[in-house]
This record gives C-alpha cells, sequence and structure tokens, in this order.
C-alpha cells in the first residue's frame, strides 16, 4: 500500500488482507505496464535477422506440418472447410496463448533483479508479456487474411466478437500465469513441468481438430478446458462458416473469470514473499 504524505515523501506500507488490492496504485503505475509490455518485444526480437517477422513464421510453418500430417496422412476432419485455413485459424489464438503463458509464468524468476531493488506493483511483471504477445497475435493475423482471400471466406457479422475472444484469452493467459510465476518462485520445478504442461493443453483443445469430433459424454469434458469455447469462437467468427457456439464460449467465459481473479488473489496474497526468494 503506497500514501503520499506530501509531494516529495512516499510511504510503502506492506498489506495485510487477503482482498487487498490497491486499484488506485494500479491506476497509478499503469504507464509503467506499457513500457514493461514494449521492454518484453525490444527483447523479443534484438540480435533477430527476422525481427517481428517470426511472429508470422510460427504459426506458419506449424500451420504447414499440421496440414500434411493430420490433414493429408490422418485425414482429419474439418467442418467442411480446408485443413489449412482450419489449422490455421486455431494455431493463431493457441501460439499466442501458449507463448503468452510461458513467457508469463517465467516472468518473476527472469526479473529477479527489477523484484528485487524496484518497488512496483508485482502483478505487471507477469501481465507485461501476455500485453505483448496481442502485437505478435495481431501481426500473425495478416497470414490469416491472405488465407481468406485465397479461400473466398468472408467474414459475417460475429467478427465483431473478435475482440472480446483476444480479450479473453488475455485474461485467461494471465490469470494461470499469475498462478504459475507465484508458484515457481518458491518451487522452481514449474519451470520443467511448463513445456510438459503446454504441449498436453495443446491436444486437449481443438486446435488441430473440431470439438464436435468427440462424442457428447466426452465433449462435456472437453468444454472445462476453457479454450474450447474460445478457439471454437474464435476460428466462427472469423470464417464464418458456422454460428458462434454462445453456450460454449459462456462456459469459458466463467472458467477464465474465476481463474484470473483467483490468480490475481494468490499472486498479491505470496507476493510479500517474492524478494526474499528469487
Amino acid at each position: 500500500m503506497t500514501e503520499n504524505i506530501t509531494d516529495y515523501e512516499l510511504v510503502i506500507r506492506p498489506k495485510y488482507g487477503f482482498l487487498d488490492i490497491n486499484w488506485q496504485e494500479l491506476k497509478e503505475y499503469r504507464e509503467l505496464l506499457f513500457f514493461l509490455a514494449l521492454r518484453e518485444l525490444k527483447i523479443r526480437y534484438k540480435q533477430t535477422i527476422m525481427g517481428a517477422s517470426w511472429a508470422l513464421l510460427q504459426p506458419f510453418f506449424t500451420m504447414i506440418v499440421f496440414t500434411l500430417i493430420f490433414g493429408r496422412l490422418a485425414k482429419m476432419p474439418s467442418e467442411g472447410i480446408p485443413y489449412p485455413i482450419f489449422s490455421y485459424s486455431g494455431l493463431l489464438l493457441w501460439t499466442y496463448f501458449s507463448n503468452a503463458l510461458s513467457q508469463s509464468s517465467n516472468s518473476l524468476v527472469t526479473n529477479a533483479n527489477l523484484l528485487s531493488k524496484v518497488y512496483m506493483p508485482r502483478i505487471f511483471i507477469p501481465t507485461a508479456p501476455c500485453l505483448a504477445g496481442i502485437v505478435d497475435y495481431t501481426i500473425a493475423l495478416s497470414i490469416l487474411a491472405l488465407m481468406m482471400l485465397y479461400y473466398r471466406f468472408v467474414p459475417n457479422i460475429t467478427i465483431v466478437l473478435l475482440p472480446v475472444i483476444v480479450l479473453m484469452t488475455f485474461l485467461l493467459a494471465s490469470g494461470i500465469g499469475y498462478w504459475l510465476s507465484s508458484i515457481c518462485v518458491k518451487y522452481r520445478d514449474v519451470i520443467f513441468v511448463l513445456p510438459f504442461f503446454i504441449q498436453l493443453l495443446m491436444f486437449l483443445s481443438p486446435v488441430i481438430y473440431p470439438a464436435n469430433i468427440a462424442g457428447k459424454n466426452l465433449q462435456f469434458l472437453l468444454y472445462l478446458n476453457p479454450l474450447t469455447g474460445i478457439i471454437n469462437a474464435h476460428r466462427a467468427c472469423i470464417l464464418g462458416y458456422t454460428s458462434v457456439d454462445f453456450v460454449g464460449l459462456g462456459i469459458s467465459a466463467v472458467l477464465t473469470i474465476v481463474i484470473f481473479v483467483s490468480g490475481i488473489l494468490y499472486l498479491k496474497h505470496t507476493e510479500k514473499y517474492f524478494a526474499d526468494l528469487v
């Protein structure tokens, strides 16, 4: 908790309540979040020959590999649309989510010097990679636009849901990132478990297959993964080939809010020992 006593004195006091979140402080430091996100982008593409082009190349080449393996060899169904655009529309959102989650979960440990020497709202450190990832997502969206022109897909009015879906993905990646980054400060096992967790989560999400491939009983379990409703809605609202499943999207929204809010509370509860452990 910070308090301005005079124009030249700032008092920083510890927080005691589990729900003691200083929203005024977050508002006052909001510019710092912007500069942390900008720093993430600069560090990511520093001394790279291709620069921001990697944001395009990563999902594009993954789409080619998936099309050859799952589309051509495994004959994976794709709800009647060409498999390249089906897989890319899922990979686009998945790539943003997985990169944001991976970088957010390690952020408190990798920013140990910043964490122990400078006072700031700790929550900004795992939030910044998730915010910076939206820039990569926007760049990679241009490839999908070209594919839609090639395959003659025209979005309908539900395209207005796209910012909401990206916001939900941001909240979900941030919420899980708050949990894992806080745990990682104390238990570095997260660094080793995280790649396996992300890889497993991709196959539990409808990135390379449609959600209706599962039976009715298994579909209920599939929708317990909040990414299921989000990826389905993302694909439907952009390509406009089918109506958006608002029931599935609503389930994902509830789960996302629960994960995001509980992640904030857990990070705020544990941040008091961050500087001693990193």
